[in-house]
């Protein structure tokens, strides 16, 4: 038999081998010695998990018929995504690993799932060019975060290349959400279906353009405002809930047409100063 205490050190098995998703993070401290830090943030992670669940519920709805569930669960994750950051800088609690635990978290909320529910609604009434739009779409929610991700170092804060992807599940949700609502599929015309792969293709290939649009990262949400500004904002929560679904496909409707306005505005402005 073989000493078992003979085994060379490195590979004995240790207690951090069998738990991969620790973070480890090495610190300097004021005396000058290193610190290992070992674990990962909860609260920043919470609001991620959060975003991914309803992700993962956006397409058991769809798949189950519920569109209606499904779109509201993506708007939800829109909410909890826009919180996960915001938070770990309000507590500095930011981290690599919440870094790429919020994109893949991302991709399954906003790549995936919107492309499951426009396909299981109306796309599967076109055949293979319904699926292969919906493909298009999570494709392209791929590809953008991942130009997201190997940019983010590099690029102006206050602007967005390519349509984000929260806003392209939007447009796409709030179609869905909207036309359900009264029961119209493709089953009803194949007019649906064909507006539905329009909407569905323009979203995937906006986000991978290099159209700029505004972030609102250097929104403080931290400084005072007027008072007028809180009766604005208490405005559009209630016109929001005259007509959740289509209000709210409206305001992201405006604001994906937004970005390519804004660039041929610039290129005019280039146009006439030459």
């Amino acid at each position: 038999m073989h000493d078992k205490s003979n085994r060379p050190a490195e590979e004995t098995p240790t207690v951090e081998g069998r738990f991969p998703v620790d973070e480890h993070i090495e610190e300097v401290d004021e005396n000058g010695q290193t610190i290992r830090r070992k674990g990962i943030y909860l609260l920043p992670n919470l609001f991620t998990t959060g975003n991914l669940f309803c992700g993962f519920y956006a397409v058991i709805a769809a798949q189950a018929g519920s569109f209606s569930l499904a779109c509201i669960a993506i708007f939800i994750a829109m909410l909890l995504d826009g919180l996960d950051g915001r938070v770990a800088r309000m507590t500095n609690t930011q981290s690599k690993f919440g870094e790429q635990f919020d994109s893949l978290a991302d991709m399954v909320t906003f790549g995936v799932a919107p492309a499951v529910v426009a396909y299981s609604w109306a796309l599967h009434g076109l055949g293979k060019v319904g699926w292969m739009v919906a493909f298009i779409y999570a494709a392209c929610g791929a590809l953008r975060l991942a130009r997201f991700n190997a940019q983010i170092e590099v690029i102006d804060s206050r602007y967005f290349t390519g349509l984000a992807s929260p806003a392209a599940a939007a447009v796409v949700a709030g179609l869905v959400w909207s036309l359900s609502d009264y029961g119209v599929d493709s089953n009803d015309t194949i007019w649906v279906a064909v507006i539905a792969a329009i909407v569905v293709a323009s979203a995937g290939v906006l986000m991978f353009s290099n159209v700029r649009y505004y972030s609102f990262k250097k929104f403080d949400l931290k400084g005072r405002v007027h008072f007028i500004f809180m009766l604005v904002i208490v405005l559009l929560f209630a016109v929001i809930f005259t007509d959740p679904p289509r209000v709210l496909m409206l305001i992201f409707l405006v604001y994906v047409c937004s970005g390519p306005v804004n660039a041929i505005w610039r290129l005019k402005g280039r146009s006439k100063k030459a």
